[in-house]
């Protein structure tokens, strides 16, 4: 490989890197940060506050799910390159504005319009697809996969350790201005990330897509909404395809329902159920499990797929993924050390599940004659309105079970989340993938 071939992946590693920290940086203080400016709106019902937290992390990906294939396009017209710039410079604005936010609108347009321009990661893989051999792909998309994981890991603790910095980090930050914005610390840091990204990729980010190779199409970039449906729709209809996408499916409503209870419940004061942690308490327990998920993906499902069946290890995965998260609310107080065990339970469920539903769909693809791109673009659909519906579904039911008793407690938006696994498993009786088996025992 060339030097001129090795300086775009580095800069395409750090476009993917910053993506993920501008997902994953949120996640210590988002619920604490919607929690003040719903209270600061009058909301003093603490399940009319907690829903909009279900709603700001949906209105990020309902923004994604929008905008990927409409920027998507646009890469194909006018080039890769534009795209991610505008994709960075977008991080760059927007967290900024949603760390200054002072009030909820702004707030969800500030995140929207941020989901909106990080559309960066599906670019940077047409990026690779196009300056890349046959050979190269596999080991370069590789390196986007440990962006993911490297961005996971360090995202929350970052956002956690910079969170409130005029009571946990003192000195020149006690001052009015970060008592008044006290997580706009964490938002600059991913600005400025994005920002350094931003002039690296303006020097140094060659285009990639030849002006002979672009799609002069009068079809308008909109339509990629209709094709996404499209795709969905006929994919299901493909018997031994629609299970596994629909595993998936259930699998991520079921896990995206977490995202925002967990720290509902964490950041939930003792004598009410929750463990009465802090943004920095959160931000090391979501480093822990991005952790052992780079563990995991990088090191260990390799053997484990030469020794056991595919097939076995997504049961495994998608067990172990729900007995964590179900078993979360369950952690006392006096003993708050043992949700790492179901954080330990979903990280591994989660790191075992994704890249062998991914393999065992590949290989029934391939095995069935299925066009790859198609089946891949509806399960990716899929996943996003996963994304969505799991967010928002998470928070309507926080918000009339929290305050409730008996059987119908905050512990039941967990247990709903748990039988959403309960279906991916039923689902993963009848599925028949020969191809896949026989590859799994051959050593792949």
């Amino acid at each position: 490989m060339t030097g001129s071939q090795r300086s775009p992946m580095g800069i395409l590693f750090l476009v993917v890197l910053v993506d993920m920290l501008g997902l994953t940086l949120v996640i210590p203080f988002l619920t604490y940060f919607v929690q003040d400016l719903a209270s600061a709106e009058g909301l003093t019902d603490r399940g009319a506050r907690d829903f909009w937290v279900g709603v700001v992390i949906a209105t990020y990906s309902l923004a994604q799910f929008i905008f990927t294939p409409i920027l998507g396009s646009f890469s194909d017209r006018i080039g890769r390159r534009p795209v991610l710039l505008f994709g960075l410079a977008s991080n760059s604005i927007f967290f900024v504005v949603f760390g200054l936010s002072g009030s909820l609108a702004m707030a969800l347009l500030a995140r929207f319009l941020s989901g909106a321009g990080n559309g960066n990661i599906a670019v940077a893989k047409a990026y690779i697809g196009d300056i890349s051999d046959d050979e190269d792909v596999a080991k370069r998309m590789g390196m986007i996969g440990a962006a993911f994981g490297l961005g996971f890991m360090i995202g929350p603790f970052v956002g956690g350790v910079l969170s409130d910095p005029a009571n946990g980090i003192g000195g020149p930050f006690e001052t009015k201005f970060w008592a008044d914005f006290p997580y706009l610390l964490p938002c600059l840091f991913s600005s400025m990330m994005s920002a350094i990204s931003l002039i690296l990729a303006y020097f140094k980010l060659p285009e990639s897509l030849p002006m002979g190779d672009r799609n002069s199409s009068d079809e308008s970039p909109l339509s990629q909404l209709k094709n996404t449906f499209s795709s969905i729709f006929s994919v299901l209809k493909l018997r031994s395809i629609s299970s596994l996408v629909l595993v998936n499916f259930f699998f991520l409503l079921g896990f995206t329902m977490m995202h925002g209870t967990f720290i509902l419940f964490t950041s939930m004061e003792p004598e009410s159920g929750g463990l009465g942690w802090s943004e920095r308490d959160n931000g090391w327990v979501f480093a822990f499990v991005g952790l052992l998920g780079v563990v995991v993906q990088g090191g260990l499902i390799g053997p484990l797929t030469r020794r056991f069946r595919l097939q076995s290890l997504m049961i495994v995965g998608t067990a172990l993924t729900g007995l964590g998260i179900a078993s979360i609310p369950y952690a006392p107080s006096e003993a708050s050390w043992i949700i790492f065990g179901s954080c330990a339970g979903f990280a591994i469920g989660n790191g075992m599940f994704s890249p062998t539903q991914n393999s065992l769909l590949t290989f029934a693809s391939k095995g069935g004659g299925h066009e790859m791109g198609n089946v891949m673009g509806a399960q990716e659909g899929l996943g996003a309105l996963a994304r969505i519906l799991g967010p928002f579904m998470a928070a309507s039911i926080w918000a009339l079970t929290v305050d409730g008793t008996g059987i119908w407690t905050f512990h039941t938006c967990f247990r709903v989340s748990g039988l959403f696994f309960i279906v991916a498993l039923l689902l993963q009786i009848g599925i028949r993938t020969p191809e896949a088996e026989a590859s799994s025992q051959g050593g792949i």
